[in-house]
């Protein structure tokens, strides 16, 4: 849909699918915070992190972060670059904590890549009182409602094809996520309620 409005097409892909984790670190892993943890029951209690891969018609790949509100199932903050150091995930909080409100005792949970552990990352937490939150070892099911968002996003958005370039990649997910998804999407998760809706219903009777 989205593709064909901005007129691109899309493109397979070469079969390399390169790692977006990488626990071997030695950087410390935080303990998992949502264990045996009750939903949340208002926004800006517990953000999901994680990132994906994004396919270029010239082989190359893009990364994209993003951090989910786990109440609302709204993406509160997204960041796309060309390589997954730190910067990523940091620039990607940035954007939320720029948009919100963000209470102290926040949880921020993600896997438990070397990007979550790295010092950039825990002193952005630490400046504003967040709490590091990170899936057991070798558990994927952990954070299945992060990982859950992009099978959707590459099921309606990629096609299971390629951008042509860095530009075009932008545009489409700054559409797809700011337009779409947290506007007008409707998510099983919330009683088919769209997120930004759902979030402004809360605010109006908390």
């Amino acid at each position: 849909m989205l593709l064909r409005e901005q007129s691109l097409m899309a493109l397979q892909p070469k079969s390399y699918v390169p790692r977006t984790t990488d626990s071997r670190h030695g950087l410390g892993r935080s303990p998992n915070l949502l264990l045996d943890r009750a939903a949340p029951i208002r926004p800006n209690e517990v953000f999901l992190g994680d990132i994906t891969y994004i396919a270029l018609a010239d082989g190359s790949f893009l990364y994209l972060a993003t951090w989910l509100d786990r109440y609302s199932r709204k993406i509160v903050g997204w960041e796309l670059f060309d390589h997954m150091r730190s910067e990523l995930v940091v620039n990607a909080l940035k954007k939320a904590i720029a948009r919100r409100n963000l209470p102290r005792g926040l949880i921020v949970h993600s896997d438990g890549g070397g990007q979550y552990a790295s010092r950039e990352f825990k002193e952005l937490l630490a400046e504003h009182g967040f709490q590091s939150s990170m899936t057991r070892r070798n558990n994927h099911y952990d954070n299945a409602m992060g990982e859950s968002l992009f099978s959707r996003f590459k099921a309606e958005l990629m096609q299971k094809g390629a951008f042509c370039s860095f530009e075009d990649a932008y545009t489409e997910i700054f559409e797809y996520i700011e337009i779409y998804y947290n506007t007008k999407r409707r998510h099983s998760g919330i009683n088919y309620e769209i997120p930004e809706q759902f979030e402004q219903k809360w605010e109006q009777n908390p």
